[in-house]
């Protein structure tokens, strides 16, 4: 079953975020904490959404669709920035993550969204494969940056 994430399903969450974080050999750089999730996703102000796919009783929660709001200027739009999919490792082949994604189109069509986004690993080839599977495409043209840690703060400083 697919659905909306629950403040209860914030353990499983964070669990998952940090599988996906070994998954993609970066363990090391995964800080998150139950709180932080919580605020994000329940808070005052949320600006963080997320589904799950619950398995039965005793499986629990199997994976998750965590994504924000973004905004196309040229289309008018909002879309939807799809930050993680994962899905376990044993629960895999049931399309679960399809399911996932099937939800976000739903959401973004239902809410007049122009379209949904996210970035995958260039040595993902399971996942690569997954999303062209679903008609998604690459989007080869475009070269992500990233302003973080040191970077952001010494910018930051120069304002």
């Amino acid at each position: 079953m697919i659905r909306r994430a629950t403040p209860a399903d914030i353990p499983a969450l964070v669990e998952l975020v940090y599988d996906l974080a070994e998954y993609e050999k970066a363990r090391e750089e995964c800080h998150l904490t139950e709180e932080q999730l919580r605020t994000a996703l329940f808070g005052d102000s949320p600006a963080l959404f997320a589904h799950v796919a619950e398995g039965s009783t005793t499986e629990g929660i199997l994976g998750c669709a965590i994504w924000f709001l973004n905004f196309s200027t040229w289309k008018g739009v909002h879309g939807i920035y799809l930050e993680d999919l994962y899905v376990k490792p044993e629960a895999r082949g049931r399309k679960l993550g399809k399911a996932l994604v099937a939800a976000l189109a739903r959401e973004a069509a239902d809410r007049g969204f122009g379209r949904v986004d996210w970035s995958v690993l260039d040595w993902n080839t399971p996942s690569i494969e997954f999303y062209e599977s679903l008609g998604a495409a690459a989007q080869d043209e475009w070269t992500g940056y990233r302003l973080s840690d040191d970077a952001l703060t010494r910018l930051a400083a120069d304002s």
